[in-house]
C-alpha cells in the first residue's frame, strides 16, 4: 500500500468528501463550529473559519477521514499472525441476544448493544450512555442523547440509517467527570480512541465502547427519497423507524395525517448501489469495530433475511472490559449468549464487508493516483494488503481506476 501522506486540515478532509459528520470538531470547538446538514444531505463541520489553527491540529490528529487506529486491548491482546485478517484479534465470538423479550423485539436484530447499554446503567457501572436517538422534532433526523436511565436507552433505540453525530456530545459527557459507555459506529470509536492521546478524560471516563458493524452510513438523501416515495414531505413524518419490533423489521413512517406505510428490510436496502453511502464510508478500514470493546453484527446466512425471525446478533468480543461486560449482563439476564461463532460464519453472515475490505488496497491506491492521502490506518495495513493482494488484476484494475476517477470528480466539482 502506498504512503498515506498527510492530510493538513478538516478543510481537506471536507473538500475530498472524506468527513463522515462525526461530531468531534463540534465538541473540540466547543460549538463554536456545529454539525450542520448540507444539501447533498450529509452533516458537515460549519464554519471552518470558526475553527482555531491548534484546534484544527487535534482535530486533523482524530478525523476518522484522516486516521483510523486500532486499540490494542490493555489485557494483552494484540496484532498477531493467528488474527483474523478480515475481523482483527478478539477475546471470543458468539451469539446473543437481549434477555428482555421486550428489547429483543423493539431493538434492531437481536437487542445486543440496547440489552448492553441497559445492563451498564442498571449496575451503576456508568452514570450515562452516550448514543443516538431520533430528533424530537424532526423523526427522520438523528440527534446525540446522554441516557441516564434504562428506558432512555429503550426509548432511543432501533437503527439510525442516516447522517448521525453522536460525538458532537462527547464534550458534554467528558465534562460531566462521571463514567459513561458510547454506543456508535466504529469510524466514531475510532476518533474516540485517537482523541484520546490529547485529552486524558477520554481513557478515565469512557469506561466502555461499543459498535455496531457498520455497513456504511446513508446520506439523508436516501431517507428523504423513501418518504417521497410515499407522497410524504420530511415536515409531514412524525415517526421514521428503520428497523425494529421484529428482526429484521419493517421499515415504517408514519404522518401527521395519521396514515402509516412500510418496507420489507430486503425492499428498503436489497439493491446496495442505491443505499447512497458517504464516501468516506466506501473507503472504510475499521466498519467493524476493532476501537470497540465489542462489537454487534447482523447474523444473516448468506447476508440477508429471508423473512422476520426472534432476533440474533453475532458478537465480537475484543477485550477483557467487554468479556467482563458479558459476562455480567448474561448473569443478570439482561444478555443471552448461544453458541461460539467463527471467522468463517461472520464472513458468511457479512459478506460485502469482505467484499471492500478485499477492495480497499486498490481503493487507497487509487485515491493517492487521484492526489488524495487515503487514511491512515498502519496497524490494519499489512492485513488490508493481504486481503488486496487476492484480488484478480482486472479487478484491482477497476478497483483503482474507478476510485482515482471519484475523487477527480470531487476535485472538479469543488473548483467549479
Amino acid at each position: 500500500m502506498l504512503n498515506p501522506g498527510t492530510t493538513r486540515s478538516i478543510a481537506d478532509v471536507v473538500a475530498n468528501d472524506l468527513c463522515v459528520g462525526c461530531g468531534l470538531c463540534e465538541a473540540v470547538t466547543h460549538g463554536r463550529v456545529t454539525m450542520t446538514m448540507t444539501d447533498a444531505g450529509s452533516l458537515r463541520p460549519s464554519p471552518l473559519t470558526a475553527m482555531t489553527a491548534a484546534e484544527d491540529r487535534v482535530l486533523a490528529a482524530a478525523c476518522p477521514g484522516v486516521v483510523a487506529p486500532v486499540r490494542v486491548d490493555p489485557g494483552g491482546v494484540e496484532l498477531a499472525e493467528s488474527v483474523d485478517p478480515v475481523w482483527g484479534a478478539s477475546r471470543s465470538m458468539v451469539m446473543a441476544w437481549a434477555g428482555e423479550p421486550e428489547v429483543r423485539f423493539k431493538a434492531a436484530t437481536g437487542g445486543v448493544l440496547t440489552a448492553l447499554g441497559r445492563h451498564l446503567l442498571s449496575a451503576g457501572d456508568v452514570a450515562f450512555v452516550l448514543h443516538v436517538g431520533p430528533d424530537p422534532d424532526a423523526p427522520t433526523r438523528s440527534r446525540f442523547v446522554l441516557s441516564e436511565s434504562p428506558d432512555e436507552v429503550l426509548a432511543n433505540t432501533g437503527s439510525r440509517y442516516g447522517p448521525t453525530a453522536p460525538l458532537a456530545g462527547l464534550g458534554q459527557a467528558l465534562d460531566r467527570g462521571e463514567p459513561f459507555a458510547v454506543i456508535a459506529k466504529p469510524c466514531d470509536l475510532g476518533a474516540v480512541h485517537a482523541h484520546a492521546a490529547v485529552d486524558s478524560r477520554v481513557e478515565e471516563l469512557c469506561r466502555y465502547r461499543l459498535a455496531m458493524v457498520c455497513g456504511g452510513q446513508s446520506r439523508l438523501t436516501k431517507t428523504l427519497g423513501v418518504i417521497d416515495g410515499f407522497g410524504l414531505t420530511e415536515t409531514e413524518v412524525t415517526l421514521m423507524r428503520y428497523r425494529g419490533h421484529g428482526n429484521p423489521g419493517l421499515t415504517r413512517v408514519e404522518s401527521r395525517s395519521g396514515a402509516a406505510h412500510e418496507l420489507t428490510y430486503l425492499d428498503m436496502w436489497a439493491d446496495e448501489s442505491g443505499w447512497d453511502l458517504e464516501t468516506r464510508c466506501k473507503l472504510c478500514p475499521d466498519a467493524l469495530g476493532e476501537c470497540a470493546d465489542i462489537a454487534a453484527a447482523d447474523a444473516w446466512p448468506g447476508g440477508a433475511p429471508t423473512g422476520e425471525d426472534d432476533g440474533f446478533n453475532a458478537i465480537v468480543v475484543r477485550t477483557g472490559a467487554g468479556e467482563r461486560l458479558v459476562g455480567d449482563a448474561a448473569a443478570a439476564g439482561r444478555l443471552v449468549l448461544g453458541e461460539r461463532v467463527t471467522a468463517d460464519q461472520l464472513n458468511d453472515f457479512q459478506p460485502h464487508q469482505v467484499r471492500k475490505k478485499v477492495a480497499l488496497a486498490a481503493r487507497y491506491q487509487g485515491m493517492a493516483d487521484a492526489g488524495v492521502p487515503p487514511i491512515h490506518a498502519p496497524d490494519l495495513r499489512r492485513h488490508l494488503d493481504e486481503l488486496g493482494a487476492t484480488l484478480d488484476p482486472e479487478a484491482r484494475d477497476a478497483q483503482r481506476t474507478g476510485t482515482a476517477r471519484r475523487f477527480q470528480a470531487i476535485q472538479e466539482a469543488g473548483h467549479r
